[in-house]
């Protein structure tokens, strides 16, 4: 489990196409140190599992067809920049919101601005999850925790506000219109969709 809050971002340093998937290499220092192989990290929001690393310097990661078809992963390059989030330990502080790295889908960004020290940034949703989101409520967007300041429910837009922190600290600085981004939802907005379901089949 994650928290959404990002610990700091990586650069892809290399990448290899196998006939089962993907495989990144990431170079980055707080996440890459004290690795174990098998350890989960999230990787723009897509929670994958640590194969082979060099402490304190990088970490490589496989993703199976299914992950590389369901996110933008597989069109990274080498020097592309991606948030990184170690799971959180059973005795760590709970900042976020419950993150679980499983992208749901893919969003777009369909508008940034910035007002003052902030920015907000708008997002389109795919079709059939705006049912999920709520003002107010918790959304995972790259792997970031966020909460929605605006929705339009009609147009499958999402906005959030975002202080410089975040701004400074993620791969959003890098963000324009039309960019792709991994939109996990509040997964308690679906296990209430779900028991609604079995209460009234």
């Amino acid at each position: 489990m994650f928290t959404g809050i990002v610990e700091e971002t990586g650069e892809i340093v290399g990448r290899e196409r196998t006939e089962d998937g993907l495989r990144l290499r990431i170079g980055a220092d707080e996440v890459a140190t004290d690795l174990e192989h098998g350890q989960s990290i999230s990787v723009s929001g897509a929670c994958l599992t640590v194969e082979r690393y060099e402490d304190g310097d990088w970490f490589e990661l496989f993703l199976a067809s299914e992950t590389v078809e369901r996110t933008y992963l597989g069109e990274l390059e080498v020097g592309d920049r991606v948030n990184l989030e170690r799971a959180m330990p059973a005795e760590g502080r709970f900042d976020g919101h419950v993150v679980q790295g499983h992208v749901d889908a893919v969003a777009t960004v369909t508008g940034v601005e910035s007002v003052e020290e902030d920015w907000y940034f708008e997002f389109e949703l795919p079709e059939g999850y705006e049912r999920y989101v709520v003002e107010k409520g918790s959304i995972t967007l790259d792997g970031i925790s966020l909460t929605v300041a605006s929705f339009d429910p009609e147009a499958g837009t999402v906005t959030v506000a975002i202080i410089p922190t975040t701004y400074e600290l993620t791969t959003l600085s890098e963000k324009e219109p039309g960019d792709p981004v991994h939109l996990e939802v509040d997964v308690l907005a679906k296990y209430v969709e779900r028991l609604l379901e079995a209460r009234f089949d």
